[in-house]
């Protein structure tokens, strides 16, 4: 039902329907990862998404009570691993299921050339430098720059949808 120009819904009124209507989008689950205070700290995220091929660049967006968004900082080096469909175990350890300092357990990570981890078996790695972050709301939008890439033969994406 589309509401006339002139009419602006409360978001109170509109809310339920909007995280509905969201919860058809399916989505690639992804760990973005950016090095803490003595340890990298991760995240698993679902809004992840291309900017731009040349120079190749991503989005993004994370909410800023989020353990890993004072990590994130222009000019910072962060990792995305975009997760292969047999990982559910690492989207759910990075989701919340385990305590931060023990996260980086679930599956085999290696590091980047910046010593940040990168998930093994992943669907790809991206590994990439902050170029700007812009609040908006509860959330921050990064705008990385990818510096490499390593990407697997298999195409099995994870896909989150519907809560």
């Amino acid at each position: 039902m589309a509401s006339s120009p002139d009419r602006t819904l409360a978001f109170a009124d509109m809310a339920p329907d909007f995280r509905g209507a969201m919860r058809r989008l399916a989505s690639g689950v992804a760990i973005v990862v950016a090095q803490g205070a003595g340890a990298p700290v991760g995240m698993a995220a679902t809004s992840v998404t291309s900017l731009i091929m040349d120079p190749p660049a991503i989005l993004v967006c994370v909410n800023q009570s989020a353990g890993i968004h004072p990590c994130l900082t222009s000019g910072s080096p962060i990792s995305v691993n975009i997760l292969s469909r047999h990982q559910r175990d690492v989207s759910a350890a990075f989701g919340g299921a385990v305590a931060r300092e023990k996260r980086f357990e679930v599956g085999q990570w290696s590091s980047d050339d910046h010593g940040l981890p990168m998930l093994d078996e992943a669907q790809a790695n991206l590994a990439c430098t902050i170029g700007n972050i812009m609040p908006f709301g509860t959330h921050s939008i990064v705008v990385a720059h990818v510096t490499a890439v390593r990407i697997s033969a298999a195409v099995e994406p994870l896909i989150y949808q519907d809560g």
